[in-house]
Parts: structure tokens; C-alpha cells; sequence
């Protein structure tokens, strides 16, 4: 039994059950352990994703991309590529379908467009790799064999390519994520040129790329009555059909976007480009059309994470404790970009300090618009911040915990809110007796076994907690079936097995008497499949629905049930029925409620109540990272050889796939601190690391064995004591790296990925 198992097992017999939900008793399963419910469908090859759906007289499509960065097309000659047998069309700016630009959520709060730039309707190019031209033909390969016989003559314009000298025109963005672009509390320069002790470092993350194991798919199916359907791979349903769309002129309930296997998407997968592509083929062709990236498509065509140049400055008292904290810096991004990557944010909230300056600009370049890769902004902004706080510690000789310890804020510094519950001292405490902290090396570069040198370090994880407007509808049947409904998109991360296991909690039934439909917009609303908010969103709608049905259930009792007359906050959902509190021998079962009423189903449809609890206080998960790494005196070579993630993150809902979740994300973090890299070649705006065999994602050799734990406290405040969990895994990873490689080697090094030639040239 490995070390992870271990700790799973303990964490599991201590989960405290919330007493948040009266309808969940003592006895309750939540919390516990269990395995997927998609897993076996997936293992047998039986969920059908995006790109697997059969469909009647389906087309397959292949996109021909750009060659420059900048410019206009003066002719595309496609005579070779329709002259292949099997060729049914050729798509060009020429021929292309009108529609719209597409609305993004920097000026439309239901859009999620990263650009509002309309596809293919007009000459003008970009950015190097955006496609010029779509081949529709009767198999994959035909169209990709085809697609490669196209030419395309360009008028080239200059593009603007190099982030460095484009600096001099940075711009300040109105908004960011609809918060301002700069918070400021108290003169945070004057602050910092008084304070005895100053750090002032800037600190540097690379463009990176989503790299889900499924690469993007859609299957586009215009229908006979204008209507149009998608199988898409896809985590933000509504909003991308709203984008749709608009883009289109539809009504949305013309527009239905089934997804209901995802494989990965960490982001990335809204709506781009290659949508409206293969939405205007099927149009074009007058056929449903297929199409399916390849890994280079993906890296040319999809939204991956932008480069960051960031400052952070503190100005110190010999105490630790902070008289001033500033973070600023910038981002290149793509023209119309609608995605600024906040990581300035994660300083409005961390850590006390008498003032506070937090601002960042971006400059427009010829690039693929970007977008959300796994925690945007706070993966990067966290590495910065929590690099700097390590290099206070070393200035002011405080161990790191300790540090943290004494700029524990009571308060949200930017806002001023009270935290609705923060328990990160706690993680700290747990984290650092498990790893064996007091232990640590204290100097750096004086422990090595043979040619390696050993580091210890840490870093502080974060991540906003968000619950958007969700609904929910349950239905019951005769034979006690119960039926959970909504617009819910499962990536993997297990929002389908938390979601039967609550629903089955809350109305006092068996696991395996519970279904959940999701991914699929005819479904009750549901928010995207992001920023750690979809399990608080969805629990908040079934457990509101499964109210309003109890409610409606009563109402059909007879005249003679034990439960006549009674009110909902009476009775408790055991056993497959309805019992009374006050005597709890007194019930009836659901399906004795609905023979008796003759009824074959009971259905009912909820809201979740608003996020009152969002404007009332600052709400965050948090966490703890150790690790110890090992550093190749001779070669530079970097091996992480340990990890601890102590987390606090609320309630726990399901410790084995919250296990997961917290591993793939440091999983993840350490691909953005050693590996991940998309070089981009600001001669010609090419991307050159354009597959899987040259852009270095963690495999198994890279990554230690990783324990993971949590403190398990609810948050009185959100719907049963929970968090989110998605995102917390990846924060904090990095800056851990970067400080262990520091503590083992003595060499500080400010800019991701940290690869040997920058240990050895430091």
C-alpha cells in the first residue's frame, strides 16, 4: 500500500460530517470515498466522445493554416485539392457562410469568445497559424490530403512580434474579469522606499499550452428546420451556445450543444476558431461535418496561457512583517484578445501589509488569442508572490512557515471583507509535521548525497471559490428511480459522481437508484466547467430542487399516510422515503406516495438561491506546499523527489476524487515549473514546439510519489461547508520548486520553466 493510500484511508475515517444540511444525517456517505461512475463506460470504451458520435452522410474536415504572421490573402488556389477524388468542398473567407463577431465575455457577460474578431470573413491574416482555408471531404484522410495541395499567396504586413519591445506601448485594460485593472491601499512606493528591508525582483512564466488528452472536436449538424446541433468537446455550454448563437442571429434554444464526455480541457475548451469552421462547412455542404484538431492544430488554433512579466516589490521590517507589497506587470495578448490573465489578483487577498499596490497592462501582438489554462492568473501570479515572499524570508533569516505565519491577514487587504472561513495556518501546520519541516535544510547548498545537491521549499496555494446561477431539475418514478437533470459538463474530475451521491444523500436512497444527466444544453442551466465553481453551483440547485420536490411529494400523500398534513421541515429522506422526525417509525416510502396517488412520476425543477455569501465576505481555498528536490551538482538536472499538499479547502465531498483532483494539479504545477514552454519564434510568429514529442508535458520519470491532505473544515457559509477544489492543485507548485532549488543549490532562479542550462549559467 503506497504512502497516498494510506493517508486516503485515515483522511477518510476522520471526515467530519456537516451539520450545514439538515436532510444529511450522521450516518451519511458524503465525504467518503467512491469511485467514478463514468469510469467503467470509459475503461469498456463505451462513452462516446465528440469525435465518436455516428451520424448519416457525415463529412470529415481538415484546416489549412496560415504561413505568416501578418497580412492579406491574395489567392487561394484549391483547384488541386478539388480535384482529389472524394473532395466535396473547399471553404475559404470567399465562400464563407456571413455571420457575426462572436460575443466574448469582456463585452457580453453570457459570451465566452477570446476573440471578437468574426471568423473567415474577411482577407485579412492574424496571426501565424489562424486557418485560411477548411477542406470538407468523405473521409479524414482525404481531406487532410487534400488540405495539404492548397496555396496560398499572401501581401505581407509587419507584425508585431516581440513582447519586449512592444512594452513601450502597453495598455491598461478597463476591466479585468469585471474587477478593475489596478487596486491600490495607501501609498504602497512610499512605503517601500522607507522600509528598512526591500525585495524587489521581477519575476517571468512562458506562454503555455493546454495539452488535454482529447484534442478539440466538434461535429457541427445544421437541421431542416434551422435549427443547429453540436457534439462538441466542450466545458462551457450555455455560454458557448449564446456565443453561437449571436454569432448567427439565432434564437439559442435553436441552438443545442450535446457534450457529455470531455476528455480534459483545463480551459481551453470554449469557443475558437475551429467552431465557426466547421459550423460554416456543414452549412456550406449542406451536411453534418466533422472536425477534429490535431495536436498542431490545437497549439495554432486553441487558447493556451500567455507569457507574464511580473514585479514584485516588499518593503519589510526586520520582523518579516510587510509595510508595503506591490505587483505589477504585463502580458502580451492577441488583438481583440478578450482574456487578460489576472495575476495580479492573488495578491488582494494573501498576505497583510499597510499598503497595497496591485496594477497590470498588456500589449497587443500578432498571436492565437489566449485564454484560461488550469488557475489563470493565479498560477503564474502565485509563483511571483510566493518567490518573493521566499526571498524575504532568506533576507529577514525567518523560516518560510513562520513568515507566512506572521503575515496571516485578519482581513482581506484589498476589500476589507471578512474571510468566510480560512484555516491556512492550520494546512500549514498539518503540511509541515507530515513532511518533516523542522527537519528542512538550513543553509542553502550544504546538503548532497554524492554529485546531488537537496533542497527543501514551500509555498502557499490559492484559489477564488465562485458559485454561479445553476438550476436543477429531479424527477421521481414509480419504481423509486430517482432522476437528476442538468447542464453540467464532466471533464474528468468527477462532477457526476459527487452529484449522484448528493442527490442520493439528500433524498435517502442508494447510490445506485440515482442518474445524472448532464452535458447537454436542453437541460436546466448550469455555469461552466470552471474556475473550481461547478460542484458548489450544481450542489446549491439540487439541493433547492430536492426541496421543492419533498414539498410536492407531501402534497400527494393520502389522507391516511402517517405523513398527512405534516411540512417538509418535518420529515427527513431515509430508506427511499419520507419519515417523521418526532417519530421516526412513521413514513412512507416514495413508492408507496406515488401508487397511492396514482401517479407514475413526481417532477420538479429549482433555482439555486443567489451567491448572497459572495458579497458578504472574501472566499478562498487555500493550501500548503512541500517539496524536497534534488539538483545534479555536475548535469543541472532537476528531479522532484518529494511532495506533501496539505489544503484547505472546506468540506471534502469525495476524498477519492478529491485526491485525484489535488494530484493532477501538482502533477500539472510541476510541468509549469521544470518542462512546459511554448516557444515562439518572435521572427515569424511561429510556434515551434508544435506536438507532444517537443512540448514537455510531466511523465511518470518527472513526477515523486505525491501525498495529499486536508484539514476538512467546512466553510459555514456555501452550500455544505464546501470549496473548490479544480484549480488549487496547480498554484503554489512552482514557487515551492523554485524555492527547494534555491534552498538545495543557492541559485535563485526567477523564470519558468527552470531547466538545467539556467542552473548551470546562474
Amino acid at each position: 500500500m503506497t504512502m497516498i493510500q494510506k493517508a486516503m484511508e485515515t483522511v477518510a475515517k476522520v471526515l467530519p460530517v456537516s451539520t450545514l444540511d439538515p436532510r444529511i444525517g450522521a450516518d451519511g456517505a458524503v465525504g467518503k470515498p467512491m469511485s467514478r461512475i463514468d469510469g467503467p463506460l470509459k475503461v469498456a470504451g463505451a462513452a462516446r466522445f465528440a469525435a465518436e458520435v455516428p451520424l448519416p452522410n457525415l463529412a470529415l474536415a481538415s484546416l489549412v493554416y496560415s504561413t505568416i504572421a501578418r497580412g492579406r490573402i491574395l489567392r487561394i488556389d484549391s483547384r488541386a485539392a478539388k480535384r482529389v477524388a472524394g473532395v466535396i468542398a473547399v471553404l475559404t473567407h470567399e465562400n464563407c457562410p456571413k455571420m457575426a463577431p462572436p460575443p466574448s465575455f469582456m463585452l457580453d457577460p453570457n459570451g465566452i469568445a477570446m476573440s471578437e474578431l468574426a471568423v473567415m470573413q474577411d482577407d485579412e491574416v492574424r496571426w501565424n497559424g489562424q486557418g485560411v482555408a477548411v477542406v470538407i471531404a468523405e473521409t479524414h484522410e482525404i481531406a487532410d490530403h487534400a488540405a495539404s495541395l492548397i496555396h496560398v499567396d499572401y501581401e505581407r504586413m509587419e507584425p508585431t512580434l516581440e513582447f519586449e519591445r512592444a512594452l513601450s506601448n502597453a495598455q491598461v485594460p478597463q476591466k479585468i474579469l469585471g474587477q478593475p485593472s489596478e487596486v491600490k491601499v495607501g501609498d504602497a512606493d512610499a512605503a517601500f522606499t522607507a522600509a528598512p528591508i526591500r525585495i524587489d525582483q521581477i519575476y517571468r512564466t512562458p506562454r503555455e499550452f493546454n495539452s488535454a488528452m482529447e484534442p478539440h472536436a466538434t461535429t457541427a449538424q445544421w437541421n431542416s428546420d434551422g435549427t443547429l446541433t453540436l457534439y462538441d468537446s466542450q466545458q462551457y455550454l450555455l455560454p458557448s451556445r449564446h456565443t453561437i448563437a449571436k454569432a448567427y442571429g439565432l434564437a439559442e434554444e435553436k441552438v443545442r450543444i450535446i457534450a457529455p464526455f470531455v476528455g480534459g480541457a483545463f480551459g481551453s475548451k470554449g469557443v475558437c476558431d475551429h467552431h465557426f469552421h466547421c459550423i460554416a462547412a456543414a452549412r456550406l455542404v449542406g451536411r453534418p461535418v466533422r472536425l477534429v484538431l490535431s495536436r498542431k492544430g490545437v497549439y495554432w488554433l486553441t487558447s493556451g496561457r500567455t507569457l507574464t512579466k511580473q514585479r514584485v516589490a516588499l518593503g519589510a521590517r526586520p520582523d518579516g512583517t510587510l509595510a508595503a507589497l506591490i505587483h505589477t506587470g504585463s502580458i502580451p495578448v492577441a488583438s481583440r484578445n478578450s482574456f487578460m490573465e489576472p495575476f495580479s489578483f492573488v495578491t488582494r487577498f494573501m498576505y497583510a501589509a499597510d499598503t497595497l499596490t496591485t496594477s497590470q497592462t498588456f500589449v497587443p501582438i500578432n498571436i492565437v488569442p489566449t485564454g484560461a489554462m488550469r488557475a489563470p492568473g493565479e498560477a503564474p501570479g502565485n509563483f511571483a508572490l510566493e518567490c518573493a515572499i521566499d526571498e524575504l524570508a532568506v533576507a529577514t533569516g525567518i523560516d518560510p512557515v513562520e513568515l507566512r505565519r506572521r503575515l496571516e491577514p485578519e482581513k482581506e487587504p484589498a476589500s476589507g471583507k471578512s474571510f468566510s472561513s480560512r484555516n491556512l495556518n492550520e494546512a500549514y501546520r498539518r503540511g509541515a509535521e507530515r513532511f518533516g519541516w523542522k527537519d528542512r535544510n538550513l543553509t542553502p547548498g550544504s546538503k548532497r548525497q554524492g554529485e546531488w545537491l537537496i533542497g527543501h521549499g514551500v509555498a502557499s496555494a490559492s484559489h477564488s471559490y465562485v458559485r454561479l446561477p445553476c438550476s436543477a431539475r429531479i424527477r421521481i418514478k414509480a419504481n423509486g428511480r430517482v432522476l437528476v437533470q442538468t447542464a453540467a459538463q464532466e471533464m474528468g474530475m468527477g462532477t457526476a459522481t459527487v452529484q449522484v451521491r448528493h442527490a442520493a444523500e439528500r433524498l435517502g436512497v442508494s447510490v445506485d437508484q440515482v442518474t445524472f444527466k448532464y452535458g447537454d444544453t436542453s437541460l436546466p442551466k448550469c455555469p461552466l466547467a470552471g474556475g473550481s465553481n461547478q460542484t458548489a453551483s450544481v450542489v446549491a440547485a439540487v439541493r433547492a430542487a430536492s426541496d421543492v420536490l419533498i414539498e410536492e411529494l407531501l402534497k400527494h400523500v393520502s389522507e391516511d399516510s402517517p405523513l398527512a398534513g405534516i411540512k417538509s421541515d418535518a420529515v427527513v429522506a431515509r430508506d427511499g422515503g419520507l419519515y417523521r422526525i418526532d417519530d421516526s417509525s412513521r413514513g412512507e416510502t416514495y413508492i408507496s406516495i406515488l401508487k397511492r396517488s396514482g401517479k407514475d412520476r413526481i417532477q420538479c425543477e429549482a433555482d439555486a438561491p443567489p451567491a448572497s455569501e459572495l458579497l458578504k465576505y472574501s472566499m478562498h481555498s487555500y493550501g500548503a506546499q512541500f517539496c524536497e528536490v534534488r539538483v545534479n551538482a555536475v548535469t543541472g538536472e532537476i528531479r522532484v523527489s518529494r511532495w506533501v499538499g496539505s489544503f484547505d479547502t472546506g468540506r471534502i465531498l469525495n476524498a477519492k476524487t478529491a485526491a485525484s483532483q489535488f494530484k493532477g494539479g501538482i502533477v500539472m504545477g510541476i510541468g509549469q515549473a521544470l518542462t512546459e514552454d511554448a516557444m515562439f519564434d518572435e521572427r515569424n510568429g511561429r510556434f515551434m514546439n508544435r506536438s507532444l514529442a517537443e512540448y514537455h508535458v510531466p511523465v511518470h520519470f518527472d513526477v515523486p510519489e505525491i501525498e495529499v491532505m486536508w484539514n476538512d473544515i467546512p466553510d459555514p457559509n456555501t452550500p455544505l461547508g464546501l470549496k473548490g477544489i479544480g484549480e488549487i492543485g496547480i498554484t503554489g507548485v512552482a514557487a515551492a520548486i523554485a524555492n527547494a532549488i534555491y534552498n538545495g543549490t543557492g541559485k535563485r532562479i526567477r523564470d519558468l520553466p527552470i531547466t538545467l542550462d539556467k542552473i548551470l549559467l546562474a
